[in-house]
Order: C-alpha cells, then sequence, then structure tokens
C-alpha cells in the first residue's frame, strides 16, 4: 500500500467516526476535529523525509498555460512601483542578519531550477518547472537562530500568508521563486516571487511573496484560519 493510499483510508476511517460524534455532541466535536488534526499532522510528520524528492521524468510534459491561477483579491494583484515603491523580499524574525532584497539581488543568489509537480487540495495536479533560491539559503544568509522553528510567508495579496514548519521550509525543493517555466513569473502566477515546493498543498504555497518571517511559535495562515489542515503535506 502506497502512502497516498494509507492516507486515504485512514482519513475516511477517521471521517465517519468525527461525522457520527459531531451529530451527537457538536462541542466534543469541535475537541474530537482538533484531536483528530493533530494526529493527522503526527502521521504526515512522521512520513515525511526531508530526503525525499518530487522526481518527474525530464520528458515530461509542463502545464503551460493550462497552470491554473489562484488569487484572493478582487483582481489579479500587481506591484506597481509607481505606488509601493521597489519590490523588496523581507527577511526577519528569528535571524542575526535581517534582509532586504530587491528582484536583481535575489536573483543573483545561488539560483535552482527544477521541473516538479504541483498539488491543489481541489484534487488537481500539474507541472511546471520553477527557478528560484532555497529557503534554506535565505535561511543561512539570514542567520536563522536556534529557536526559529516556523517561518510565515507572507504576500501582498490581501496580506494572503501561510506558516510551515522549519523542516519543511528547509527541504532542498522548497524555493522562493521568481520564474516559471524558462520565463519570469507573470502576475497571474505570484510576480514578483512566490514559494513553491511539491512536499505543500498549493495554498500553503504563498503567492506575491513579500516577507518571511522565521517565528518560534507558529502562527496561522488564510486557509489554515477557517478550516483547511495547517500541515497540508503531500
Amino acid at each position: 500500500m502506497d502512502r497516498r493510499r494509507f492516507v486515504t483510508i485512514s482519513a475516511a476511517s477517521l471521517s465517519g467516526a468525527l461525522l457520527a460524534a459531531c451529530n451527537a455532541n457538536p462541542e466534543k466535536a469541535s475537541k474530537l476535529l482538533a484531536l483528530a488534526e493533530h494526529g493527522n499532522e503526527s502521521i504526515e510528520r512522521g512520513l515525511f523525509r526531508h530526503t525525499a524528492m518530487d522526481s518527474v521524468p525530464s520528458a515530461a510534459a509542463l502545464a503551460g498555460k493550462d497552470f491554473p491561477k489562484y488569487f484572493i483579491s478582487d483582481r489579479v494583484p500587481v506591484w506597481d512601483p509607481a505606488v509601493r515603491g521597489v519590490w523588496r523580499l523581507e527577511v526577519s524574525g528569528a535571524v542575526r542578519t535581517p534582509l532586504s532584497l530587491t528582484l536583481e539581488q535575489l536573483a543573483a543568489l545561488p539560483r535552482v531550477a527544477q521541473k516538479v509537480d504541483h498539488f491543489c487540495v481541489e484534487g488537481w495536479n500539474a507541472r511546471a518547472e520553477w527557478t528560484g533560491v532555497r529557503v534554506s539559503e535565505l535561511a543561512r544568509l539570514a542567520g536563522a537562530t536556534a529557536d526559529a522553528h516556523y517561518v510565515d510567508f507572507a504576500g501582498f495579496d490581501n496580506d494572503y500568508h501561510e506558516s510551515w514548519d522549519m523542516e519543511s521550509a528547509m527541504h532542498p525543493q522548497t524555493l522562493v521563486a521568481y520564474g516559471m517555466d524558462g520565463r519570469m513569473l507573470g502576475p497571474g502566477h505570484g510576480a514578483p516571487a512566490r514559494v513553491h515546493s511539491p512536499i505543500k498543498l498549493g495554498y500553503k504555497n504563498t503567492k506575491y511573496l513579500t516577507r518571511m518571517v522565521f517565528m518560534p511559535s507558529r502562527n496561522g495562515g488564510y486557509w489554515s484560519d477557517q478550516g483547511y489542515e495547517w500541515y497540508g503535506g503531500t
């Protein structure tokens, strides 16, 4: 039995129990749901391996223009330098040397290009080639301290944000991406830069990125605060 099927069967069994609890006692159900989420996260963390990589055949087709575009604002968010000034990525929090990087400075850092999968909570998958800088490299440059256990990624799309566990953020395939399919990111996919990693569901991959904050304790996120699972691992 592969991992995906194991998690699916486990989730289905747990869902039946939760539905029964919700009907019987809604107040107790909220506690049971919290316990179930904690248990589910424990399973995901147990299955996660820092060395496990998403491997895509070199000849695999890219989604290209069919790659869906999502945002929270009423219109596609576009960074306007005349209004906002020069775009910068701010790296702060539990670090020794806070960073403030322009797009040019970000692109001058050690570059990674990877063709990987993108898994959406809605059930679809897509492939793209992302170009960017490893989050682990930014953590190294900023000097993340020993009490940095989580990272919050925030953007200018109506202040959308999602926080990650440090181990996932430091995975070698977790990037701050500024390029897609050999071109600089377009507005529909999160320009000037965004988070992307195949090890997290799409809603955890913050677009229109402006801030990375290393933290000792985790906070929530746009979808996490609305009942979506906080961990969101694949």
